[in-house]
């Protein structure tokens, strides 16, 4: 931000990054929301008990190591999270994964992120912003393959310039240690070539940390993504046991488990609670920064719903204009009959937080009249969302209407 600010007028001198200031600042977040954490439990008088749990019986859990013993159980939730998937080229040696990465051990001068989903993109930019010079290397030929193309367009036109290298339908076929780096053998179109890189960051997603938990003791079979099948209650098929986040179907997001964890724990304590969100939002922590909740284009072309998209360009934006940050948009997806709202997709600055009134209006099953009545503050980049609502609706105020046929 301060390196783009020269053509505000703003100019900074001795800019200087402190890596390891950076890395206490970072230690210190985590800490204090851990230590946070840690707090609620003992004011709400949870006991914790440490050490690894399996399933004996449906009714009883073995710890092993730490306090060890054994408890029983009138109802479980199992929130056991995901594992970082292996990089089979990578075997044996020590890449990193986005655990490392985040505990910025080093800057590396020359870095390889393996992955072009939102956790590659994400850390790739971190490193390249501190300084790396950083390529992408990703298996399928296009990057960010749930999010809608014109958005993922935008963003990547936006920070190409800041890989050294992007490599679309790639396959890393081979790693090897070189003195201190790596050479890495690319796949690409049928010929291979070798590259040297200092670090390997390997983000090829992840899988549901289900496969060691004593659940064949149970009645509870994985789906073929290792995922446990729950009901809207988040109930598995053993119905005093609940399961969450990542080891349940659906997005592996940390804020859908937060919502499936308060349905459980409401249907444990005996209200009626159901897990029957119309909308997810997701948002890809990039530069600009991408969201969307609800519909996408993608899967409205795939399935075959009839919609009709309103969309609105940044550059038509005041707010965004101030900032210096016109490169984005909105666009809201509507049933042509109804005129409710479908879905919401965004990419441009402060699309995380824009977001939540896209899904806000999904959720409540808002149309677009609902959002073209609603008085935005001006001057705002929240204005988009109204914007787009109007394009949506054939009657645009700050771009051309339509062409008449």
């Amino acid at each position: 931000a301060a390196r783009s600010a020269a053509r505000l007028g703003l100019t900074f001198t001795d800019l200087r990054l402190d890596h390891t200031a950076l890395r206490a600042w970072t230690d210190s977040v985590v800490e204090t929301l851990a230590k946070g954490v840690k707090g609620l439990l003992q004011r709400r008088g949870i006991e914790l008990i440490r050490g690894r749990a399996r399933f004996r019986d449906s009714r009883t859990l073995s710890i092993e190591g730490g306090d060890g013993g054994t408890i029983e159980f009138r109802n479980a939730i199992i929130a056991t999270g995901s594992r970082i998937n292996a990089l089979p080229p990578g075997q044996g040696l020590p890449l990193w994964t986005s655990a490392e990465a985040l505990r910025l051990p080093e800057v590396p001068r020359r870095l390889l992120v393996v992955g072009g989903g939102y956790i590659g993109l994400e850390m790739g930019l971190v490193y390249a912003g501190l300084g790396s010079a950083v390529t992408v290397a990703e298996f399928s030929p296009t990057l960010l393959m749930g999010a809608d193309p014109d958005l993922v367009e935008i963003m990547f036109r936006s920070s190409e310039k800041r890989f050294a290298a992007v490599l679309l339908d790639s396959r890393v076929a081979a790693i090897e240690r070189r003195g201190e780096g790596f050479a890495v053998e690319i796949e690409h179109q049928g010929s291979r070539t070798t590259h040297e890189f200092d670090r390997v960051l390997s983000a090829v997603g992840r899988r549901p940390a289900t496969d060691d938990l004593g659940l064949e003791h149970t009645s509870i079979v994985l789906d073929e993504r290792g995922h446990i099948p729950t009901n809207e209650e988040c109930r598995s098929v053993e119905p005093q046991i609940f399961a969450i986040g990542d080891a349940a179907p659906g997005p592996m997001l940390a804020h859908k488990a937060s919502r499936e964890g308060k349905v459980a724990a409401e249907v444990i304590a005996g209200h009626r609670s159901a897990f029957d969100n119309r909308a997810i939002p997701a948002v890809v922590f990039t530069d600009p920064e991408i969201a969307w909740a609800g519909l996408t284009e993608r899967e409205a072309k795939l399935s075959g719903t009839p919609v009709v998209v309103g969309r609105f360009p940044l550059s038509a934006l005041g707010r965004a204009r101030t900032l210096g940050r016109t490169e984005g948009l909105v666009k809201i997806l509507s049933d042509p009959a109804t005129k409710t709202v479908l879905g919401v997709g965004m990419v441009g600055p402060q699309a995380s937080e824009l977001i939540a009134e896209g899904t806000l209006a999904i959720e409540m099953g808002a149309t677009l009249e609902d959002l073209m009545v609603t008085i935005h503050p001006h001057p705002t980049l929240s204005e988009a969302i109204l914007e787009a609502a109007e394009a949506a609706a054939g009657a645009p105020t700050h771009i051309h209407p339509p062409r008449r046929k």
